[in-house]
C-alpha cells in the first residue's frame, strides 16, 4: 500500500487540502490520502481552533464523496501536542506501509526545526506541493542536501485562500462557497460555527 498522510488544523478544510489530495493520489499513484486534523499544532501555539471533534466532522463532510480518502483521529484521541514523529510511529506499528507526509512548500522551510526530522524521514517520504509564485528549484533550495532524495514535489495550481482567510470571512458572513464545498458549508451552518 501507499498511502499519503495530509496533516493539518483543517479549520476549516477547504478545496485548497482537496486540491492537494487529489494530486498527491494522482501524480505519486497512491492507493489513499489520509487526513490528520491535529489536536494541538506545535506551530500554531498561540492560536485557538475549534474543537477538534467538529474540525474532524468538517473533514468527514469534504471528503464524503471522495473516493480513496479517509480521515483518522489518532491525533485528536491521543492528546497533546500533535508531532509528526509520533504519528508516522503509530501509524507504522498500526498499519506498516509505504508513507508519503503531505505538505506545502511554505511548511517545508522549517523542516529541520520539526521534532526529529531524520526520524520522519526514515518512517516516510515527503511529498511537497509545489504552486506558483514558488517553484521546484525554490523548493528544493530549501532543503538540505541530505534530505533531497526523500522529496517527491507534487505540481499545482496556485490556490489564493487560507483557512484563516476563510474564518475571517465566515465571523464577517461572506459568501465563502467558492472555497468551501456545501457539505462543509452546511455542518458550518449546523453546528453555528464561525460566528462572532
Amino acid at each position: 500500500m501507499k498511502i499519503g498522510i495530509l496533516g493539518g488544523t483543517f479549520d476549516p478544510p477547504h478545496v485548497g487540502h482537496l486540491s492537494v489530495a487529489r494530486a498527491a493520489l494522482e501524480q505519486l499513484e497512491l492507493d489513499e490520502v489520509l487526513f490528520l486534523p491535529a489536536n494541538r499544532n506545535p506551530l500554531k501555539t498561540h492560536k485557538t481552533s475549534t474543537p477538534g471533534r467538529q474540525r474532524l466532522g468538517m473533514v468527514e463532510a469534504l471528503i464524503r464523496h471522495e473516493e480513496n480518502m479517509a480521515v483518522s483521529d489518532m491525533e485528536l484521541t491521543r492528546q497533546g501536542m500533535s508531532y509528526t514523529v509520533d504519528t508516522l510511529s503509530e501509524i507504522q506499528m498500526v498499519s506498516p506501509a509505504e508513507y508519503w507526509f503531505i505538505m506545502g512548500a511554505d511548511s517545508l522551510r522549517g523542516f529541520a526545526e520539526w521534532k526529529h526530522p531524520q526520524r520522519i524521514l526514515k518512517m516516510a517520504r515527503l511529498a511537497v506541493a509545489v504552486r506558483p509564485p514558488i517553484g521546484e528549484a525554490d523548493v528544493l533550495s530549501r532543503l538540505p542536501e541530505e534530505y533531497r532524495d526523500r522529496v517527491d514535489l507534487i505540481k499545482m495550481a496556485p490556490i489564493d485562500i487560507s483557512s484563516t482567510d476563510l474564518r475571517e470571512r465566515l465571523t464577517r458572513h461572506l459568501n465563502v462557497s467558492a472555497w468551501i464545498p456545501q457539505d462543509v458549508l452546511k455542518y458550518i451552518a449546523t453546528n453555528q460555527l464561525y460566528r462572532n
